[in-house]
């Protein structure tokens, strides 16, 4: 298989590319600021091309998704990196709107729409679509917290409205007769991303649980985030939105504890948690949406298609990424 990752230099797509790879795939990584060439006398990895693309452009990515077979669309501003001003909240939605858009108008135009310069091909035939268990709204405690499942609809903030445009955005691809399938992911634990951020806290014991610590923290491995990627893009029979959260839900309290453990903090000596107050006035609204609330999202369309979780428990999951 041929497979286009667009964001394909971030912390998942970059994973993603190899593991493709290594199985015998091709990849075309396709993002904004694209690495670099290697230096004179370095061979290229082979099976990659790499390429910029500007994220909203449909004429230029048709071309560039010439002989693919399948689109993952990871491309989106990075919704942890500050404060939501309202300059930072309208580049997260307009980066991933423009970016679905331009994948749905892409696609269109491989299958005959019309759309200057791009003369009609054959177009992939699977796009694999990035969203976040935030579609569903946000919950303060876990034991008050519904189960979100993937036919609910979405809920209230901005994390969910963002979630919701997200989505819709490629929705035009499924009536030109593209399997579509949409992942709504948890807090991606690899060696990079959210843990990254948290591990020198907690390995100066100073990982405490972030205010109440009983928010729902739905979390999943970056072994399972690629190996259920590739599960949909594999399986004929999938379609639709899959929670990729793995399916032992534990809080906020529960994951700093486990967390602490891991990194050999005893029990005994609990870190004092960070006060809710002191978030919301660093971070403001994001504390409140993506720190101090979260949603419990079982993975139900994903176990029932056939996938099996590597790291379906925490313990495991974190031994398994400190080990690393």
């Amino acid at each position: 298989m041929h497979v286009a990752i667009l964001g394909g230099t971030g912390f998942i797509g970059s994973a993603l590319a190899r593991a493709l790879l290594a199985r015998g795939d091709m990849v075309t990584v396709l993002s904004r600021a694209p690495r670099p060439a290697p230096a004179p006398g370095v061979v290229p990895a082979q099976g990659v091309v790499q390429a910029a693309w500007n994220g909203r452009d449909p004429e230029s990515l048709a071309r560039l998704l010439e002989g693919t077979q399948a689109v993952v669309n990871l491309l989106g501003e990075n919704i942890a990196g500050g404060r939501w001003t309202p300059q930072r909240k309208t580049r997260i939605v307009d980066s991933r709107v423009a970016a679905g858009q331009a994948v749905a108008a892409a696609l269109g135009a491989m299958n005959g729409a019309e759309l200057p310069a791009v003369p009609p091909t054959v177009p992939p035939t699977v796009l694999v679509q990035a969203s976040a268990v935030g579609y569903y709204g946000a919950w303060s405690d876990m034991a008050a917290a519904p189960l979100c499942a993937e036919g609910d609809p979405p809920g209230t903030g901005f994390l969910a409205e963002t979630c919701a445009r997200w989505e819709a955005s490629s929705a035009p691809a499924q009536a030109m007769g593209v399997r579509r399938c949409i992942i709504r992911s948890g807090v991606v634990l690899g060696a990079g991303g959210a843990l990254a951020r948290m591990l020198p806290a907690f390995r100066a014991w100073l990982g405490g649980p972030l205010g109440s610590g009983r928010q729902p923290f739905p979390w999943i491995h970056l072994a399972d985030e690629v190996g259920a990627i590739l599960h949909l893009l594999d399986t004929p029979s999938c379609s639709g939105p899959y929670n990729l959260a793995a399916p032992q839900a534990v809080d906020n309290a529960g994951f700093t504890a486990e967390l602490n453990r891991a990194v050999g903090r005893p029990a005994w000596l609990p870190a004092p948690p960070v006060p809710a107050f002191a978030l919301r006035l660093a971070l403001g609204e994001l504390a409140e949406e993506a720190l101090l609330a979260g949603q419990v999202t079982p993975p139900g369309r994903l176990a029932d298609s056939g996938y099996t979780f590597r790291f379906p428990a925490l313990r495991a999951a974190l031994a398994d990424l400190l080990a690393a």
